[in-house]
C-alpha cells in the first residue's frame, strides 16, 4: 500500500534529493495523515458521545490534534522547499523543524485540556455505555494507526525527515493509548466501576503530554544546534581519509540549516612534501565529491604535517596515547617542534569535548609533565580547543 501510494502520487519518486520531490513526499504524508485522522476522530467522537466515555472522547481529540499536526506539516514542507534568497542565503529548510515544533506545542496544549477533563471525571464518575460498536471502532483505529506508523516511518527514512519519523513515533504511541482506551471500555462494562474511565482518561492525557514533550525536545535540538550524528561523522571522515596523501582530519564542524541543507568544515593533514598546488587540487576534488555524493557543502582547511622528522612522529603518537589514557574523549593535533638555542617549544592543540566536566587545568599539567619527561629541553605550548562533534564511544578494553 505504501509503495503504491508513493508511485502513484510522488512524481519522480526515486530522486529523493530533489527539493521538489521531497516536498511531494511530505505533501503525500500530510494528506494521508489528515484523511486518516479526521475519519478516526469522527468515529471515536460519535462513539464517545453516544456512550458517555471521556476516555474515548479524549482519544478522539488526540486524533484531531494529529490531523492538525498533519496540516502544519504540509505547510512546513511547502515553506521548507523554498530556495535561498537574498535575505536567507542558506535556504528555508528549517521551516520543517519549526513545523515540528508547532505540532509538538499543539499536542502539549491538547494534553493539558484532556488531563483537566479526565481528572474531573475521576472526581465525579458518570455511567459509561458499552457496545460492540465501541470495540469495532477502537480496533479499527489501532489497525489504522499501526499502518500509519509504518507508512510515516518509511517515508521519513526515505527523505531523512525528522518530522515524519517523529510522526511515525506519535502514531505508534497512539496505538498504545487507544489500546488503553479499549481496555477501559471493557473493564467499565465488566466491573461496573465507572471511575475506571476517568482514570484511563488521565493516563491517556499523561501519555499525550509525555509524547508531546519528547517531540518538543526533538524538534528544538536541531534548531539550537545539535552535534552531528556519529554515523555522519564517521562517514564523512572515512570519505576524506580515503584520498591519497591524506594523513588525518580534525576540527570537524557541521551546521544544519534543515534537511538537505548541511554545511561542514574540517582540517585535512597533508605531508609537508606535497606540492601546495597538488594539495589544493585534491582538496577541490574532495569538496566536490562530498557535495555530489553526500549533499554536504564542505570547506577544507589545509594543514601541513612534518613527516621527515622522526622525533615529531614519535612524540605525536606518545602524546595521543597519553591524552587517551587520561580520558578517551581527549585528542591532540597540529603538533610542531620549534627548536631554539636553549630549549625546544612543543606546540600542539588539545581538544576537549563540549561540556567537558573534568579538570582541564589538571589535564594540561599532566601533558606538560609528560612532555618534559621526554626531553628536559622541551617546553609545552598548548592551545585548548573544543570539539563540535560527539566523542566516539570507548572500545572494549579502553579505559
Amino acid at each position: 500500500m505504501t509503495q503504491l501510494l508513493i508511485r502513484t502520487f510522488v512524481k519522480d519518486y526515486q530522486n529523493k534529493q530533489d527539493p521538489a520531490v521531497r516536498q511531494r513526499y511530505g505533501r503525500l504524508a500530510g494528506l494521508v495523515g489528515v484523511v486518516c485522522n479526521v475519519l478516526l476522530f469522527a468515529g471515536k467522537l460519535t462513539v464517545g458521545t453516544l456512550f458517555g466515555s471521556i476516555a474515548i472522547t479524549a482519544d478522539a481529540v488526540n486524533n484531531l490534534s494529529d490531523a492538525s499536526s498533519s496540516v502544519v506539516s504540509l505547510i512546513g514542507f511547502k515553506l521548507a522547499a523554498k530556495g535561498p534568497d537574498a535575505e536567507h542565503p542558506y535556504g528555508h529548510a528549517r521551516y520543517e523543524y519549526l513545523a515540528g515544533l508547532a505540532v509538538s506545542t499543539m499536542i502539549m496544549a491538547i494534553g493539558l485540556t484532556l488531563l483537566k477533563d479526565s481528572a474531573a471525571k475521576v472526581l465525579h464518575p458518570e455511567p459509561v455505555g458499552f457496545s460492540l460498536l465501541t470495540v469495532a471502532v477502537l480496533c479499527a483505529s489501532i489497525l489504522v494507526k499501526i499502518w500509519m506508523s509504518f507508512f510515516n516511518r518509511r517515508v521519513g527514512l526515505a527523505i531523512e525527515s525528522e518530522t515524519l519519523i517523529a510522526t511515525a513515533a506519535d502514531s505508534r504511541n497512539d496505538v498504545i493509548s487507544t489500546s488503553v482506551v479499549l481496555l477501559s471500555a471493557v473493564l467499565c462494562n465488566a466491573t461496573g466501576l465507572d471511575v475506571i474511565d476517568g482514570v484511563m482518561g488521565v493516563g491517556v492525557a499523561a501519555f499525550i503530554l509525555w509524547s508531546g514533550w519528547g517531540l518538543v525536545r526533538d524538534t528544538l535540538s536541531p534548531l539550537l544546534g545539535e552535534t552531528p550524528s556519529p554515523e555522519l561523522v564517521e562517514e564523512l571522515e572515512k570519505k576524506v581519509l580515503s584520498y591519497p596523501r591524506v594523513l588525518g582530519v580534525h576540527d570537524l564542524m557541521v551546521h544544519d540549516y534543515g534537511p538537505g541543507r548541511q554545511f561542514a568544515s574540517l582540517h585535512v593533514e597533508f605531508p609537508t612534501e606535497v606540492d601546495p598546488l597538488e594539495a589544493h587540487d585534491l582538496i577541490d576534488n574532495i569538496e566536490r565529491d562530498v557535495r555530489e555524493e553526500m549533499h554536504i557543502l564542505l570547506t577544507i582547511h589545509y594543514d601541513p604535517i612534518v613527516t621527515s622528522d622522526a622525533r615529531v612522529g614519535v612524540l605525536r603518537a606518545r602524546l595521543n596515547q597519553e591524552a587517551k589514557g587520561i580520558d578517551p574523549a581527549l585528542s591532540i593535533h597540529d603538533l610542531r617542534l620549534v627548536p631554539g638555542p636553549t630549549h625546544t617549544n612543543v606546540l600542539f592543540d588539545l581538544v576537549f569535548p563540549a561540556g567537558y566536566t573534568g579538570d582541564e587545568k589538571a589535564v594540561r599539567q599532566k601533558l606538560e609533565d609528560f612532555v618534559a619527561g621526554q626531553d628536559p629541553a622541551y617546553i609545552c605550548k598548548i592551545k585548548v580547543e573544543q570539539s563540535y562533534v560527539a566523542a566516539p564511544p570507548a572500545k572494549k578494553g579502553e579505559a
